[in-house]
């Protein structure tokens, strides 16, 4: 493919002064079982190839859905005239420098391929799941689903860049819904759709799948007679699975320079962050270190280079509480003035790259689990999301959890039903008062990241280990 694609920037005749293009192919399965029937076994496979192009200073994109030689050349073609035309509007002169030259090869980790199981064996497993996710007549729905990608990408330019990357995934899910009276609970494995990695059938078929499957619906049953969760003011909690949407929400999207900038206000929205902010804005407590690494084995959001070819690394975008640099790609670096990370991403071929996070992750502390709960006299304990709210500044937010527990005198006692928090992002993140250990470390992933016109859905990933935060307004309620 490399050299199909070198040779077709070689026969382009447009005078310009960079051309990229990045070709993908992509294969995605999707398996959906619904109280032990299976309704959904979908599969799509898309080609295509944009085409960008660097001219007076301004880039023009177009996209094809044949690799053929005259379709590149006709996108080519397309991508030179938008270039030209916008050049005598640009905010920004871009420059070649904002595409290096690159050389270089990703491949995802996986034991079990993904044609390792048919679509009979992975419709008869979720079956299972759904038979033994119901341990009473209370559970009235079960759904498990499983869905996996192969990606293929090849990038080229004009300077020499040669870059393949093979992105193999899987994610999967699956939960109750219990009900008795007028009471109706959620559980479900870590929230929505939070169970996506790299790899293969491995990620389904743990040592722990059938006890972990069997807790979920037990603790369904729970929450229908369990108390509601007070409204107070208290020491919070939060479990990786949570913490990973809290990361998401609070420090990625915020940190994006696109919106800094003001690119996405018309639709994701903007940020509190402002440029001047980087190198001085305390974001949160000494004990807060969040970094940009996309370079962790079998994380959802892992790869060795960007859509645009800037190498991957790993970086601190906060560290001891300090806000150090943006999530944004070689282009808003150079925009804003900003420190940024390699983040251009896109989420097919059909999209240009824009800014988006990648793997955020959270670094550990030194205290076990149980350290953590020793040290609260008073407090709530959470997992899973189940409901989110954050304004269009990412200041202000109320999350609600599926399952609690109650924290007295350093032990967990009783289980809490309906359990939701709110608070502002700085006043959030100064409040954290411990971090728990590399044993207690999780990541997690979510394939629906939306931004961008037109809308484009991407993978995240985030890791975190368990994280207390001290007097958090906690509250009942169906969130």
């Amino acid at each position: 493919m490399w050299s199909e694609l070198t040779k077709a920037i070689a026969t382009f005749d447009i005078p310009a002064d960079w051309i990229g293009i990045r070709a993908v192919k992509e294969n995605t399965t999707t398996c959906y079982v619904r109280d032990g029937l299976p309704q959904a076994n979908g599969k799509t496979s898309t080609v295509g190839a944009m085409l960008e192009v660097l001219v007076n200073g301004c880039l023009g994109y177009a996209a094809t859905n044949s690799l053929e030689l005259p379709s590149l050349q006709a996108a080519a073609q397309t991508a030179y005239k938008q270039a030209l035309a916008a050049s005598e509007w640009w905010i920004y002169p871009f420059r070649e420098s904002e595409r290096p030259k690159v050389i270089g090869e990703y491949n995802s980790p996986f034991l079990e391929p993904l044609d390792a199981l048919n679509r009979g064996e992975i419709n008869d497993l979720l079956v299972r799941v759904c038979k033994t996710l119901k341990v009473n007549d209370k559970i009235v729905q079960t759904t498990a689903n499983a869905n996996t990608t192969e990606r293929e990408t090849w990038f080229v330019s004009s300077n020499g860049s040669e870059v393949y990357q093979k992105i193999i995934s899987l994610g999967t899910h699956y939960g109750v819904i219990a009900q008795d009276a007028g009471i109706v609970q959620q559980r479900t494995n870590n929230g929505s759709q939070a169970n996506c990695y790299q790899g293969g059938w491995e990620l389904l078929q743990l040592e722990n799948l059938w006890h972990r499957v069997q807790q979920i619906g037990e603790q369904a049953i729970e929450l229908l007679t369990a108390q509601e969760c007070p409204n107070t003011r208290t020491n919070l909690v939060l479990a990786p699975d949570q913490m990973m949407l809290q990361i998401h929400e609070s420090v990625g999207h915020p940190l994006e320079i696109d919106r800094i900038l003001g690119d996405e206000r018309n639709y994701a929205g903007g940020s509190f962050v402002n440029k001047t902010d980087f190198g001085k804005l305390v974001y949160g407590s000494p004990l807060m270190n969040i970094t940009f690494d996309p370079t962790v084995p079998g994380e959802f959001a892992s790869y060795a280079f960007d859509d645009t070819g800037a190498v991957a690394t790993k970086e601190y975008v906060i560290k001891a509480g300090v806000l150090q640099r943006g999530l944004g790609s070689l282009e808003s670096q150079a925009r804003a003035g900003i420190p940024g990370v390699a983040c251009a991403r896109a989420c097919s071929w059909n999209r240009p790259a824009i800014d988006r996070m990648a793997n955020l992750n959270l670094e550990p502390g030194n205290a076990s689990f149980a350290e953590i709960i020793a040290d609260i006299e008073h407090g709530v304990y959470m997992e899973s999301n189940r409901s989110w709210s954050i304004d269009d500044r990412r200041y202000k937010f109320q999350f609600g959890c599926e399952y609690a527990q109650l924290i007295e005198n350093g032990k967990l006692t009783k289980t809490l039903r309906n359990p939701n928090y709110r608070a502002t992002t700085p006043e959030f993140w100064h409040s954290l008062i411990q971090i728990s250990d590399a044993s207690n470390w999780q990541m997690y992933g979510t394939p629906y990241c939306g931004k961008g016109e037109p809308n484009q859905a991407i993978c995240v990933g985030h890791g975190s280990p368990v994280c207390v935060f001290a007097n958090v307004e906690v509250f009942g309620g169906g969130g």
